[in-house]
């Protein structure tokens, strides 16, 4: 019986052995047929590929299309930049000034204060702009009633649809020396010799308030739509653990929208040196005592090319203010990327 129980047991062993073999040996040949496989695929190229997935290229061929016409081939006029443009030669037969554009905007002065506005402004757009969005949102989110949640975000909203036309006209009332609503007040208050558009030191608050009243509202949206995607599991878990509003808020709901903010962070970061010319523009308009403290990259080319036409040094901005955007991003993406992977952008 003894016997007959090891031989049993023996043939069983021999058995799992064999089935453990042929599993290994399957999955050998599995693993050489998909190397084979991929081997051939690198033979064969891109063409091939191309060929076998012909729709998938066909549709976003227009895509491909409008970026080269509109976005590559203008990177031809770069040129410009390096030659002492004029009319009369044209693009091709204009002297070659090399860094000469260069070298003129840095001694001046006039390249290091644009920079230094335009990073500035855009600094306080970010940081305030997001961290006024995130806060209410996360305050919004925490009203039971959805009708006065739909009239916070419709009337938030309701101004990033108002142009800038519109913008500057409320602005000539307020600010107008001789009529202006907030000139008027201030004089009021004793200060008899007050003139808004006098006053130079004041413009950045004028200016930083009046995007965020534009801008805030469509923010908000973008971070209300990202807290309403976290479970609701974790704030039940949180309440029957005795955590108030505040440590839900603190320890739930901001975390969760650190990957949302560092995404909308990296885009704006892409834009840090390129100024909100509309906003600058129509504020400020052709006031000659404010381009201290209001000057920006944008509304200096503006000027430039509206009044001295001068293409290359216009063009010299144009191309310091690109390079200066692509050095930030790829900059900041890189330390995203060693904090965590998963939040960069590429």
């Amino acid at each position: 019986m003894e016997t007959s129980n090891t031989t049993l047991c023996h043939n069983a062993l021999k058995m799992t052995c064999k089935r453990k073999m042929r599993e290994v040996v399957d999955l050998k040949t599995a693993e050489t047929v998909l190397e084979q496989n991929t081997v051939g695929r690198r033979k064969k190229g891109f063409l091939y590929e191309m060929g076998r997935h012909k729709i998938l290229y066909f549709m976003i061929l227009p895509t491909i299309i409008y970026f080269v016409i509109f976005n590559y081939l203008p990177m031809a006029g770069v040129y410009l930049a390096f030659t002492s443009f004029n009319f009369k030669d044209g693009l091709f037969h204009s002297p070659f000034c090399g860094f000469d554009n260069f070298k003129t905007l840095f001694t001046s002065g006039v390249l290091t204060r644009l920079l230094v506005n335009t990073v500035l402004y855009n600094i306080a757009f970010i940081v305030i702009g997001n961290l006024v969005e995130m806060l209410l949102a996360v305050v919004l989110s925490r009203f039971a009633s959805r009708f006065f949640k739909k009239i916070v975000q419709t009337l938030s909203f309701m101004p990033y649809f108002v142009s800038y036309v519109i913008v500057a006209s409320f602005a000539y009332i307020l600010f107008n020396s001789g009529t202006g609503s907030f000139t008027l007040f201030v004089q009021s208050l004793g200060f008899k010799d007050f003139s808004t558009y006098g006053t130079p030191a004041i413009w950045p608050g004028i200016i930083v308030l009046v995007y965020l009243w534009k801008s805030v509202g469509y923010g908000m949206v973008v971070y209300l739509a990202s807290v309403t995607s976290i479970d609701e599991s974790l704030y039940e878990a949180a309440k029957i653990d005795g955590a108030t509003i505040h440590q839900q808020m603190k320890y739930i709901t901001i975390p969760m929208l650190v990957p949302t903010l560092i995404t909308l962070l990296l885009f704006a970061l892409g834009s840090i040196a390129r100024g909100q010319f509309e906003l600058f523009y129509q504020l400020c308009g052709s006031q000659g005592q404010l381009y201290g403290v209001t000057d920006i990259f944008d509304t200096y080319v503006f000027r430039m090319l509206q009044g001295t036409f001068d293409v290359g040094r216009g063009t010299a901005i144009g191309l310091f203010q690109s390079l200066f955007g692509l050095i930030v991003v790829c900059t900041v993406n890189r330390i995203v990327n060693k904090y965590n992977s998963d939040y960069a952008l590429f």
